[in-house]
């Protein structure tokens, strides 16, 4: 561990390598998707250049690079052209457009098993109801359509419901509320690979644990035998299931943070890439029982999580799901995304942007990008602008793991 201010300056022994290189993987899709999602919301999936402009924080595009550059570095994916008042537009291909209506299909065919997820996280909430703003930050990560919070929190009534309720301070909050407990989904994830179900867990009642998490360390880290007897005393020790009531354990106890610990795990479980950013998991404090300092939990257990501090986000993964900087298990959405990816950026010499009048040309022509890449950029941040992690809390942190 390390005293010095910033996490970015700590011991270099300790970072996983292969998985800094899985975050690194999607900033320039996380840039790029933003500007997809814009496009889908236009009526013609058009909009001018500088209507973009709105949109740069969320595409987390710094000044002074330009919007139009950026569009530039994708001519698989995006049509520029300048209409007769020399005003810039900005479209998609119809390449991108078919990779769009796949991603819709894809969305739709896992529909149920998000449905799923989303009623599992109610079941292991302390009032089986949640904010649907705070649920929306995990839109992308559940694998949930673009119009969750309009259409499909209606779509499976039998599962949850939405209600509105006044908060502490008086203001009304929409929430998305249990409507029947589902005994077949109250089984951990980590439950299902130890009795080797594929489905429902057939009736469980959710009590006290005893399995062991996965762990998992990079082969070089050679100061896994410091910690090896609190590993394995943390291992034996029994723990309440994410889905049992919690509201008795006390906040500090090794109780109350071994749950914290399952809940964590059940939580990135449920992902398609078995990651999360920390901001989503800190919105959850109260309402699944986890402790206020939530980020040094997941410091101390590194063989169970890893914490990427790369960029101004930190991102948590599930190490086990990770075989170095790939993922074991690939999802169809998953292999969207790649597919998604692989058409972002392109090399070449650039070309003058169409003008209106070439329009009937523009299929067999394509914009190319400068010769910076994308990389160039700072680091991706999805369209939810939560609040970042404070550094200061993540230094203490790791200054009391260490005492630990």
């Amino acid at each position: 561990m390390t005293t010095s201010k910033r996490v970015q300056d700590r011991s270099r022994n300790k970072r996983i390598n292969a998985l800094e290189i899985a975050t690194e993987k999607w900033k320039t899709y996380s840039k790029v998707k933003v500007v997809i999602e814009v496009l889908k919301k236009e009526p013609e999936m058009v909009i001018p250049v500088r209507s973009l402009s709105q949109y740069r924080n969320q595409i987390n595009l710094p000044k002074p690079f330009k919007l139009a550059d950026f569009i530039r570095k994708s001519p698989k994916l995006f049509e520029l052209y300048k209409d007769p008042n020399g005003l810039l537009w900005c479209g998609m291909t119809k390449e991108a457009e078919e990779l769009i209506e796949e991603e819709d299909r894809l969305l739709e065919e896992h529909s149920d098993i998000a449905a799923e997820y989303v009623t599992r996280l109610l079941m292991m909430s302390v009032d089986k109801r949640l904010p649907s703003e705070k649920i929306a930050h995990f839109r992308r990560d559940f694998g949930l359509p673009l119009d969750f919070r309009n259409e499909w929190v209606h779509k499976y009534p039998k599962l949850f419901k939405v209600v509105k309720c006044k908060d502490e301070d008086e203001n009304v909050v929409e929430y998305l509320e249990l409507v029947s407990w589902n005994p077949d989904w109250a089984i951990t994830e980590l439950e299902k690979k130890a009795l080797g179900l594929t489905g429902a867990g057939g009736g469980h009642k959710p009590g006290m644990l005893s399995l062991p998490f996965p762990l998992k360390f990079p082969s070089d880290f050679k100061k896994v035998y410091r910690y090896a007897g609190k590993i394995e005393h943390f291992q034996k020790r029994s723990y309440l299931s994410p889905y049992a009531d919690a509201k008795k354990l006390k906040a500090g106890s090794l109780e109350f943070d071994k749950r914290a610990v399952a809940v964590m795990h059940e939580l990135l479980s449920f992902t398609i890439e078995k990651r999360l950013v920390t901001d989503h998991l800190t919105h959850f404090r109260r309402e699944l029982v986890m402790p206020q300092k939530l980020m040094r939990l997941l410091l101390k257990h590194f063989g169970i999580f890893y914490v990427s501090e790369r960029g101004k986000r930190f991102s948590v993964f599930l190490t086990q799901a990770y075989e170095d900087s790939e993922l074991i298990e690939k999802g169809p959405l998953v292999l969207w995304k790649e597919k998604f990816l692989s058409l972002c950026g392109y090399r070449g010499k650039r070309k003058p942007i169409q003008s209106f009048s070439d329009l009937s040309d523009m299929e067999d022509n394509n914009l190319v990008e400068q010769e910076e890449t994308l990389d160039a950029f700072e680091d991706a941040s999805l369209a939810d602008n939560d609040d970042e992690m404070e550094i200061e809390e993540v230094c203490s942190a790791y200054k009391d793991t260490e005492k630990s």
